[in-house]
C-alpha cells in the first residue's frame, strides 16, 4: 500500500539518530525565531454514534459518560444526518445538551453530526449547532444512495462549512465506503480553511487517500477513529490526538482547524514532531531546500510489543524520503532532507506490534507544509 524509493524532487538524504530516553511532555514549539508555544497532547475520538442514529443502544449522555470513565481527555458523538432529515430536532438538542454537561476542566464531550452527501461521501462536523440548508433544486436535495448531483452539493457544502465560525469538517473512512470525495476537488483557500481532518483510520488503512488530498492542496490531519455502532466508547486501542495549549473546547476545536496532530492505533503513544522548528500542522515562511526533523516518540507501557521499529519522513505522492529504523520504546531522533519541490512532510510509525498484534504502521502525523 505504501510507496517508496527516490522523490522526483531529486531529494538527498542524511539521517541523524540518537536512541535515547523521551524528554518532556511531547510539546513542540512554533517556528525558531518566534515565541515557543508549548502543546499538550490530548488523545481521544472523533467518530462514534449513539442510539439516535444506528448505534445498538445508548444516549450521548451514556456515551460522554463512558468515555470519562475510561479516561478520554475528548470524545465527539456523530450521528448520522442528511440535513437535518434523519438526526431530529430534539435529538440534536438533547446531544447538545450532553455535550455542554459533560466538559468538565478534565474532558472535552463534543456535539458532531456525520453528514452523507450525495454520491460523494460521509463528513463529520463539529462546532456548529447548525445543520446546511438542503438544496433548493429537487434533483439535487440529499437522500440515501445518489439522489442528487455531489458536483453541485459538494462544493455548496464545502462553501457553507467555510462560512460556520468555527466550525471544521472530516472526511470520513474515504475509498472505504464512500466515493472519496470525488478525490478532493472543488478546492479553494477558503474551503480549504473549513476542512481539517480524514480519516487514515476506520477499521482499514486510508492512507493513500490523505496523501491524495494532500496533493490536491488540502491542509488536513489524519485521524484515527473507531466509528463505533456498539455502547463500547473508548474501549478501543484507536485514537485521535490533538495538541493544543489546554483541554478546553475553544483549544481542541482550533486544533482540528489548524490539522494539529496525529492519528495512532496505539491508545497512549505520544509523538512530537517539528520540521525546522516547526510544530506539525505548520505552514513554513520561507522557502528553504534544506530540511531538519526533529522526532521524539515515546509509549509509556514499555513493553516489547510496544517498541518502536520505524520512522519514516512521508513527501509529496505518498514517497518516503528520510527513515531511520530504531528498536526502542523511547527514542529521540533527527532527519534531514534537501528538496527544492517538496510541498509537505509528514511522520510515519510503525511498531513491533500494530493493533492487529503484527509489525507494522501504527501511526501518522499531520504534516508540516513548506510554503510552495
Amino acid at each position: 500500500m505504501h510507496r517508496s524509493g527516490r522523490s522526483t524532487a531529486r531529494s538527498v538524504v542524511v539521517v541523524v539518530l540518537i536512541v535515547s530516553l523521551f524528554v518532556g511532555s511531547g510539546a513542540a514549539s512554533a517556528r525558531a525565531e518566534d515565541r515557543p508555544v508549548r502543546y499538550n497532547l490530548y488523545f481521544g475520538d472523533l467518530h462514534t454514534h449513539t442510539i439516535y442514529s444506528d448505534a445498538w443502544e445508548g444516549t450521548p449522555w451514556d456515551a460522554f459518560a463512558a468515555a470519562t470513565a475510561a479516561g478520554a481527555d475528548f470524545m465527539a458523538t456523530t450521528d448520522h444526518d442528511s440535513y437535518g432529515f434523519w438526526l431530529s430536532p430534539e435529538e440534536w438538542a438533547d446531544t447538545l445538551a450532553a455535550a455542554e454537561a459533560f466538559t468538565t476542566d478534565t474532558f472535552v464531550a463534543m456535539a458532531g453530526y456525520e453528514l452523507w452527501i450525495a454520491c460523494a461521501g460521509e463528513i463529520n462536523v463539529f462546532n456548529t449547532p447548525t445543520f446546511p440548508p438542503v438544496p433548493e433544486d429537487p434533483d439535487q436535495r440529499p437522500a440515501p444512495g445518489c439522489a442528487g448531483s455531489p458536483f453541485d452539493v459538494l462544493p455548496a457544502f464545502y462553501d457553507w462549512l467555510a462560512a460556520q465560525p468555527g466550525a471544521v469538517g472530516q472526511w470520513n473512512h474515504p475509498t472505504y465506503v464512500t466515493n472519496n470525495f470525488h478525490d478532493f476537488v472543488f478546492r479553494s483557500d477558503t474551503r480549504d480553511a473549513g476542512v481539517g481532518m480524514i480519516e487514515v483510520w476506520n477499521w482499514k488503512y486510508t492512507e493513500e487517500s490523505y496523501v491524495l488530498a494532500l496533493d490536491t492542496g488540502w491542509h488536513v490531519m489524519p485521524t484515527a477513529n473507531s466509528d463505533t455502532h456498539s455502547p463500547d466508547w473508548m474501549s478501543s486501542e484507536v485514537r485521535t490526538v490533538l495538541l493544543a495549549p489546554r483541554l478546553t473546547p475553544e483549544d481542541l476545536y482550533a486544533a482540528m482547524r489548524a490539522g494539529r496532530g496525529y492519528a495512532t492505533l496505539d491508545k497512549n503513544l505520544r509523538i512530537s514532531y517539528a520540521l525546522d522548528g516547526a510544530v506539525m500542522g505548520s505552514i513554513l515562511s520561507a522557502l528553504d531546500s534544506r530540511f531538519v526533523a526533529s522526532v521524539q516518540i515515546e509509549d509509556p507501557d514499555g513493553t516489547p510489543e510496544d517498541a518502536i521499529t520505524l520512522v519514516e519522513l512521508v513527501s509529496d505522492g505518498g514517497v518516503v524520503v528520510a527513515s531511520a529504523r530504531v528498536r526502542g520504546t523511547a527514542i529521540r531522533l533527527t532527519l534531514e532532507v534537501t528538496s527544492e519541490t517538496a510541498r509537505y512532510f509528514y511522520l510515519r510509525v510503525s511498531t513491533a506490534s500494530n493493533h492487529e498484534g503484527v509489525p507494522g504502521v501504527t501511526a501518522w502525523t499531520s504534516p508540516v507544509w513548506t510554503g510552495r
